[in-house]
């Protein structure tokens, strides 16, 4: 259980997140992911990074439970902290970072893909932030990379999800997979990816991000504020309390 770093193939680096039973992450969990994936992107020898998930889902987000047990604020700061250096790390990475997505990807995992270079993912993937349903608020910067505005606003504020078919109707997944041939797709375009030459590979991942028009870690730490009012309100308690429950949404 936690983040390990393989060499499946030369000069790709893979991440592979187990965090049972559904990859809800804990602190310390968005801390080690983010550590993973730059130290992979530092290493000269790795010119593609791919991001993938034990179990049965890609990312849940945050460990509610987690928060639930702390009285006070430490562990939601935690979380939010270490929520922003997870994404920040596969932003900024030195090299792409091809995501692999199968099962839910929800909450924190938009963080993931929607800062991603690249995703592949499976038939059975879907996406979604079901923020307003666990009391947070978070992530819109990362779903608006992934889908057209209108659409990323209905699918927050209904907590609906898309699945990965429908992304790849607007472009911003690569492509999709069965479950059992992921693995062997992400590591085929990452494979692709470092065939090209590793100093040129790097200039060209400095160059995409300059030219971004949106600065997301700025943005994301910007929406975190209405996370941490929602819970200063006592409205955040009310909502998570609910989560888990027999109706809750």
């Amino acid at each position: 259980m936690g983040v390990c770093t393989s060499r499946p193939t030369p000069g790709v680096a893979l991440v592979t997140v187990d965090f049972p039973p559904v990859n809800a992450l804990p602190v310390k969990g968005w801390y080690a992911l983010a550590d993973a994936v730059r130290a992979a992107g530092r290493d000269p020898e790795v010119r593609c990074v791919v991001l993938t998930a034990e179990g049965r889902g890609f990312n849940a987000g945050v460990d509610i439970k987690e928060l639930q047990r702390d009285p006070g604020h430490t562990s939601l700061i935690g979380a939010n902290s270490g929520c922003a250096e997870a994404f920040a790390a596969v932003y900024e990475c030195e090299v792409p970072v091809v995501a692999a997505v199968a099962g839910h990807c929800l909450g924190g995992g938009i963080g993931l893909v929607g800062n991603a270079d690249a995703i592949v993912a499976a038939e059975d993937a879907v996406f979604g932030l079901p923020e307003l349903d666990r009391g947070a608020l978070g992530a819109a910067t990362h779903l608006a990379r992934l889908v057209p505005q209108h659409l990323m606003r209905a699918l927050y504020y209904t907590s609906r999800t898309a699945t990965a078919a429908e992304l790849h109707t607007h472009g911003s997944v690569w492509q999709v997979v069965p479950r059992a041939g992921l693995l062997d797709a992400a590591l085929g375009l990452a494979r692709e990816i470092a065939a090209k030459d590793g100093s040129l590979l790097r200039l060209a991942k400095a160059a995409l991000n300059g030219i971004d028009p949106v600065d997301v870690r700025r943005s994301y730490r910007f929406e975190q504020g209405f996370t941490f009012e929602a819970n200063l309100s006592g409205v955040a308690d009310r909502v998570r309390d609910t989560f888990g429950k027999e109706g809750s949404p």
